[in-house]
């Protein structure tokens, strides 16, 4: 059976573990790559990052995101977003679809 998993800073990514949600805390790029790494080996079929982290591990998940299974997911953290996951969502829409069915342009 695939799990789901969240990697992220410790404050913003506890409380997904009452969800039964396995969580990798981490605090820098390097606990983060080492956290996908486990989570690949572990057939976690979702991962949840937070945006602050991705952007520290941002080759890994383009990597990851050439995959079927994880399925990388970028949410904020505690602190708020920094619109990284709407523009990850814009960018596979775009891909999936040939135009930008969130913000109405085509082809870019």
């Amino acid at each position: 059976m695939y799990k789901v998993a969240v990697v992220g800073e410790k404050d913003s990514i506890l409380g997904f573990k009452a969800l039964g949600v396995a969580a990798y805390p981490v605090t820098n790029g390097d606990e983060a790559a080492s956290a996908l790494q486990e989570i690949v080996r572990d057939k976690v079929a979702i991962v949840c990052i937070t945006e602050a982290i991705a952007q520290h591990i941002q080759p890994q998940i383009d990597e990851l995101n050439k995959k079927l299974i994880p399925a990388v997911v970028l949410i904020p953290n505690n602190q708020g977003t920094l619109g990284l996951g709407m523009q990850q969502i814009k960018r596979n829409a775009e891909k999936a679809i040939g135009a930008d069915i969130l913000f109405g342009k085509e082809g870019s």
